[in-house]
């Protein structure tokens, strides 16, 4: 079946790099060096490239010279979103301009109740925290635990804010206890809804016309703390420019039993797979699931 293994491409040392060739030399060095990392990735990322070839060529729908040519694209967009990302974290953000879709929604929930947002791998999710962080909100973004030793090493080379805040999945679930205490300050928590580690409960779901697999646990969040939930994304639209993009918020009952707490589930997934492919086929190239997503997919 289909999983993500839990570690993600690239590590501390190629953060590393990027922090320094940005403070001397700056971001279009940084942008220029990635055209090598993008071969890098070609010759020594094979199941990368397939896993993004088939997502291209039968989700996407683009013939074999285009997925192909949208493979080194997405290669070379991931690579400017993470230089991106120290620029964002380190508050060296202001040569970059935004739009933003649905920010009246946003803003609402980090001034009333709090609340859950669910994004994807796709884009620059820094960039939405930024905004929320200018609405004078603490921010606590969910994150798996080799994740976190990624950032905690780019942390320790740059200057943060200290509004935002990481909170690590545990096999314990103590994690829970946290996102309470968050929510319990009428505080946001973002979480991706687009991966699951081996062992976690999932949901097999239609996306882009084929069964795949989704985590339960990010979608039950705000079924469980009877939080407002909204679904966010923040795709580079150029080198200098970000779209922003929030739904509105929606609520649901508290359940009484389990099956009307699975049905709320199900429908905020739903949701959230619509908003996914909408914004997918608007930024084919800026989905970064580098692993086997689908089903079917080995038996293609």
């Amino acid at each position: 079946m289909p999983e993500w293994s839990g570690k993600s491409r690239g590590g501390f040392a190629g953060y590393k790099i990027f922090v320094l060739i940005i403070k001397y030399f700056g971001i279009s060095a940084a942008y220029f060096t990635l055209r090598f990392v993008v071969l890098y990735f070609f010759i020594f990322a094979p199941r990368a490239v397939k896993y993004s070839y088939f997502y291209l060529n039968k989700r996407q729908g683009f013939l074999p010279v285009k997925s192909l040519w949208y493979v080194g694209r997405m290669f070379y967009k991931l690579g400017q979103v993470l230089i991106d990302k120290v620029a964002f974290l380190s508050g060296s953000n202001t040569q970059f301009t935004f739009d933003f879709d649905g920010e009246e929604h946003l803003r609402k929930m980090a001034e009333t109740t709090g609340g859950i947002l669910i994004g994807l791998h796709a884009g620059n999710w820094e960039v939405a925290g930024h905004l929320l962080q200018r609405m004078n909100t603490k921010v606590h973004i969910v994150v798996f635990a080799n994740e976190h030793q990624q950032i905690q090493g780019l942390l320790a080379n740059i200057n943060t804010r200290q509004n935002l805040n990481f909170i690590v999945v545990n096999r314990d679930y103590s994690h829970l206890f946290q996102i309470s205490k968050a929510l319990e300050k009428h505080e946001i928590v973002a979480i991706h809804g687009d991966r699951f580690l081996p062992g976690t409960r999932t949901a097999t779901k239609t996306f882009f016309y084929a069964n795949a697999r989704f985590p339960y646990g990010p979608f039950l969040l705000p079924v469980k703390f009877n939080v407002p939930v909204s679904f966010v994304a923040a795709l580079k639209a150029s080198p200098s420019h970000y779209h922003l993009y929030a739904t509105e918020s929606q609520q649901y009952n508290k359940p009484n039993t389990l099956s009307d707490r699975d049905d709320s589930v199900d429908c905020i997934m739903d949701n959230f797979i619509n908003f996914a492919e909408n914004i997918l086929v608007k930024y084919p190239d800026q989905w970064f699931n580098f692993y086997d997503f689908w089903e079917d997919n080995k038996r293609k």
